[in-house]
């Protein structure tokens, strides 16, 4: 099937736009929008400024990153379980733990770590973190290494619904973060099927050492409407397993903080998640207790609501 015929994920919402059809009382059959487009102009004025078109001031429209902090970015590492859940312990969460944390800290975030958290510790977290004082940091972010079941993310006790920590940031809820860009990473599986690896050109496996053998996060995660100026970041598409090499940590994770160490201060960060996509689409299991798994892929997805262009260039030092 070709890029352009491309079918949506199973289970995916679309709203199409409906053509006009003729009416049997021969009234023309419109289609309406109940919302109107509100600009903010100067003396109503709704022209450019000079020498940039509309086109392209839309084009090059940047989400401000200038103010004092870069932003808090919270990790929450999930490794061990409560044995009731007969949830398997993650082995190699810890390297991507590592991975995160310096890749972050590198890009400006105040990172905070938190291991193995009981549910009402990750939802206490979270919400205090809502209710800080955003106004002078430019973002925020919050990574999940976890199991997942259907729209929520295991804690180390219970599992915890993934829209009520994003609700927590909305713009009722968190205003200094309002017009912010919202950074949620999930690395856990969204689905129980393996991706059928296909003959492509000039694709090449990453290299893994003999003892690194790979393994798969439980259970599924989907993806869910967040609100404007917030991005959803997935380790693997609707309905597949996502795969994490017990010495190296998750695919996923390698390519994601490898991207960013490299360009994460010149790159667009959605064109940037692209350019994981593809690194971890070259990826092939190899060694793996489950063999249905050997010989499998894995492509991740985001669902972007931002509404502008997404850079972390260098803050400049000040001098004190």
């Amino acid at each position: 099937m070709s890029g352009s015929e491309r079918q949506p994920p199973a289970g995916q919402v679309q709203l199409d736009s409906r053509p006009i059809f003729p009416t049997t009382d021969g009234n023309e059959n419109i289609m309406e929008v109940d919302a109107l487009s509100i600009r903010e102009s100067s003396g109503g004025s709704d022209r450019c400024p000079k020498g940039l078109s509309r086109q392209s001031r839309d084009l090059e429209e940047k989400y401000k990153m200038d103010h004092q902090r870069r932003g808090v970015a919270l990790i929450f590492n999930h490794e061990h379980f409560y044995w009731q859940l007969r949830l398997p312990d993650r082995r190699g969460t810890e390297a991507d733990r590592r991975n995160l944390n310096r890749t972050l800290t590198d890009l400006g975030f105040e990172v905070r770590v938190y291991d193995d958290l009981k549910a009402k510790d990750v939802q206490k977290t979270i919400d205090e973190a809502s209710k800080e004082d955003h106004s002078n940091a430019d973002c925020f972010v919050c990574v999940f290494l976890s199991h997942g079941e259907d729209d929520h993310i295991y804690a180390y006790d219970d599992k915890i619904k993934i829209q009520t920590m994003t609700d927590m940031f909305r713009g009722d809820k968190c205003q200094s973060l309002v017009g912010k860009p919202k950074i949620f990473i999930i690395q856990a599986c969204r689905g129980d099927q393996h991706d059928d690896a296909v003959i492509a050109h000039d694709a090449t496996d990453s290299s893994e050492s003999p003892d690194n053998w790979t393994e798969v996060d439980a259970a599924t995660v989907y993806t869910l409407p967040a609100g404007a100026d917030f991005i959803m970041c997935y380790s693997v598409a609707q309905g597949y397993y996502s795969h994490r090499c017990i010495v190296n940590g998750s695919w996923y994770i390698q390519d994601l903080c490898e991207t960013l160490r490299d360009h994460g201060s010149s790159g667009e960060f959605t064109e940037l998640l692209t350019v994981v996509n593809r690194k971890v689409s070259y990826r092939t299991v190899g060694r793996c207790k489950d063999i249905n798994a050997i010989g499998k892929k894995q492509i991740p997805s985001f669902a972007s609501m931002l509404t502008k262009k997404l850079y972390f260039h260098p803050k400049s030092k000040q001098i004190i």
